[in-house]
C-alpha cells in the first residue's frame, strides 16, 4: 500500500489503471478508523480494481470548533488496518492540500439536506458536499462507498452527484455494531465507561419499534415512545427522534406515505456529552 499526501500523486497513480479500463472503489473517511470503515474497504476490495481510502478529518463540515478538536486523529493506527486489508493507495493529505483556498461552493442541496442533521448542525451538510465532491473530482471513481450509520448523510451524497453530473455508483452498506448493538462509530473511544455501558440502550430501543409499528401505532407514537424510553436511561439524551421516506428523507405523519423505499427512524442521542447517531428501516 502506498501512502499519498498530495493530489498530484493521487492523480498519477491513478492515470493507468483508469486508462486500462480498470475500476475503481473509493472509500472516504474522516480515520480513527474501525470495523465498521473495513467492512467498506472489504466490499470494494471484492467489487473493484483498485481501492483507494481517504484518510482526513473535513474541518468545513464541523460546526462545533469544539467538535472538531476532538475528533479523535490515529493516522498510524489507520494506515496500519488499511494495509492490513489490502488496500491499494490510503490519500491522507493535508487541509492546505485539499483547501490551497478557502472553498466557497454553496450547494443547492435542497429539502434532503434540511431536515434532521441539517436542522441540528448548520452548514454541516454543504460541507459534506464540498469535500466529497473534491474527493470525487480528484480520485473520479467507479463506485464510492458509504455506511448507512450516516443515512441521511448518504442521500445528500446521492443529490450532489447528481447536481454535479459525477458518473459514480454510490454503494451504502449496512451499520456495523458491537456485540451488543452499538453502531459503530469513531466517537465511540470518547465514551466513558458508564457512557459505553448505557450506549447500546439507543438500539435496543430503535430494534422494538418496528413492533410497535405492526401494533398500530401512529408514526407520531413511535416517535414519543422511543424518546421517552431512550430518555428513561439516565446518562442519555435524544436530540431528536424523526420518522421520515427513505428516499427524500421528509418526515411522514402516516406510515402509508412511505414511498417505495419505506421509512427510516433516525436518531440523535447524547451519550453524557458525545452525540451519537443511529437508525432503523421500518
Amino acid at each position: 500500500m502506498e501512502v499519498i499526501e498530495t493530489t498530484s500523486r493521487l492523480a498519477e497513480v491513478l492515470d493507468g489503471p483508469r486508462r486500462s479500463g480498470k475500476t475503481i472503489g473509493l472509500v472516504p473517511t474522516m480515520g480513527a478508523l474501525h470495523a465498521g470503515h473495513k467492512s467498506l474497504v472489504d466490499r470494494a476490495r471484492r467489487e473493484c480494481d483498485i481501492v483507494v481510502v481517504s484518510v482526513f478529518v473535513n474541518p468545513t463540515q464541523f460546526n462545533n470548533p469544539e467538535d472538531l478538536r476532538t475528533y479523535p486523529r490515529t493516522e498510524e493506527a489507520d494506515c496500519a488496518l488499511l494495509e492490513a486489508a489490502g488496500v491499494d493507495y490510503a490519500f491522507v493529505p493535508t487541509v492546505e492540500e485539499v483547501y490551497p483556498e478557502p472553498d466557497t461552493r454553496v450547494f443547492d442541496l435542497g429539502s434532503v439536506a434540511e431536515v434532521m442533521e441539517g436542522a441540528m448542525r448548520p452548514g454541516h451538510f454543504n460541507g459534506v458536499a464540498q469535500i466529497v465532491s473534491k474527493l470525487f473530482a480528484m480520485t473520479q471513481p467507479t463506485r464510492a462507498y458509504f455506511g448507512e450509520k450516516d443515512f441521511q448523510q448518504i442521500a445528500v451524497i446521492r443529490r450532489m452527484v447528481e447536481l454535479e453530473g459525477f458518473d459514480i455508483e454510490i454503494v451504502d452498506c449496512p451499520i456495523k455494531r458491537e456485540d451488543d448493538g452499538l453502531a459503530l462509530s469513531s466517537r465511540n473511544v470518547r465514551l466513558t465507561p458508564e457512557g459505553r455501558a448505557i450506549a447500546p440502550e439507543i438500539h435496543r430501543t430503535l430494534a422494538k419499534s418496528p413492533a410497535m409499528k405492526e401494533s398500530g401505532m401512529t408514526p407520531a407514537e413511535v416517535k414519543a415512545e422511543v424518546i421517552r424510553m431512550i430518555d428513561a436511561n439516565d446518562g442519555l439524551k435524544t436530540e431528536y427522534f424523526e420518522i421520515a421516506d427513505a428516499l427524500t428523507m421528509q418526515p411522514i405523519s402516516r406510515w402509508e406515505d412511505a414511498g417505495k423505499h419505506g421509512a427510516v427512524g433516525c436518531v440523535t442521542v447524547f451519550c453524557g456529552d458525545v452525540r451519537l447517531i443511529d437508525n432503523i428501516k421500518y
